[in-house]
């Protein structure tokens, strides 16, 4: 991507977190001035193979110094997870417009992200295909028009296994996407659907949209992105083949279009789009993030911070696949959502949900 615009794009600063053979090969083939990496012993390492004019910062403070730093005008923000949180508002605060690829934030502290944006004059572009498909449907449109959003869900591993069968679900099953390349988290959350339940709360936040105007349908070749539906029953959808590419470079270059390498649509080979509905008893992670959003506050804090310890967990080989939905709904039922939440509450209160999982986890003799 960066090396198809050279005269519009340039990297100032690189971050990794455990992937420093590609943060090498990115840092000789685009020579950014700093990088972030997540300790001092990764940072002695990557020094050793540096000439000494990549400045080179460490953690949390190191992403947050970065996403402020006066030479960068969009901070692209594909953290994992709540980490993501903290630098996205420091750049905001900063005054740089922000390519999104971390749900989490607005997840977590959507309010706090959007009126910090509208303060600061700040461009929230997303980069999750389904955002930046009712990004691009949107354009030119009366917002008050319009009647619902319809995010498309691959489905993921497990759309066509039986329910039963999911209390022996393995961690390189459920990894096995058929559709994208995504890091472990991720695909996870594609497997249990609680991605597509993230980018409900993520659509509400976006788009100012209530909960009921924001449906959720299976569409397993990943050919059109999203839609919406207009007052009047007329529906724009945005449609392409499954490369993140696409908004990526909608994210960084909005609103321009210009040309790219992406391959494009054959629709006499496409042969068929087909449409259903998510079966919510079997993925019960979408129903979950809607009553997280419906309870507001702090809830959807609690949804992600149990879901990000669960899969986790699971990865890990400590609990079974059908314990995720279980941990986050028990983790919910106990809160008590604060209904303006300041940064420090939902700090605090991700941490209490993920020492609270831990807990469940001993109750339930699952570990």
């Amino acid at each position: 991507m960066i090396d198809a615009f050279p005269g519009r794009l340039r990297v100032r600063y690189l971050t990794a977190h455990k992937n420093i053979d590609l943060l090498r090969e990115q840092v000789a083939r685009f020579k950014p001035r700093g990088i972030v990496v997540a300790d001092n012993t990764i940072a002695s390492n990557i020094r050793s193979v540096t000439d000494g004019s990549v400045e080179i910062l460490v953690g949390m403070e190191g992403l947050i110094e970065v996403a402020r730093r006066p030479d960068v005008d969009i901070v692209v923000n594909a953290l994992v997870g709540f980490a993501g949180l903290q630098p996205t508002l420091a750049a905001i605060e900063a005054g740089k417009d922000i390519a999104l690829a971390n749900k989490e934030t607005l997840v977590v502290a959507g309010g706090l992200v959007t009126q910090a944006a509208r303060r600061h004059g700040v461009s929230l572009r997303p980069i999750d295909s389904e955002h930046s498909a009712i990004l691009q449907c949107l354009r030119g449109e009366d917002h008050t028009t319009v009647h619902r959003i319809v995010l498309t869900a691959s489905g993921g591993p497990f759309l066509n296994l039986p329910q039963e069968q999911f209390e022996t679900v393995t961690v390189a099953q459920a990894l096995n996407h058929p559709t994208w390349n995504m890091g472990n988290k991720i695909t996870i959350d594609s497997a249990t659907m609680m991605n597509k339940g993230l980018e409900v709360i993520e659509a509400h936040w976006l788009f100012d949209l209530s909960p009921e105007k924001i449906d959720v349908v299976i569409h397993p070749q990943s050919i059109v992105h999203s839609m919406v539906e207009f007052e009047d029953g007329s529906i724009k959808a945005q449609l392409g083949i499954p490369d993140m590419r696409l908004p990526i470079q909608y994210a960084l270059l909005y609103p321009d279009r210009p040309a790219s390498s992406v391959r494009k649509m054959d629709f006499a080979a496409s042969r068929e789009l087909t449409f259903r509905p998510p079966e919510v008893g079997k993925f019960r992670c979408i129903q979950l993030a809607y009553k997280a959003l419906n309870l507001a506050g702090t809830a959807p804090a609690v949804l992600n911070a149990s879901n990000e310890a669960a899969v986790q967990l699971f990865l890990e080989g400590r609990i079974p696949f059908t314990a995720i939905p279980a941990l986050i709904e028990e983790a919910l039922l106990t809160h008590s959502p604060v209904s303006t939440p300041t940064l420090e509450d939902i700090v605090r209160v991700d941490g209490e949900t993920r020492t609270r999982v831990a807990q469940q986890i001993a109750s339930m003799h699952l570990s």
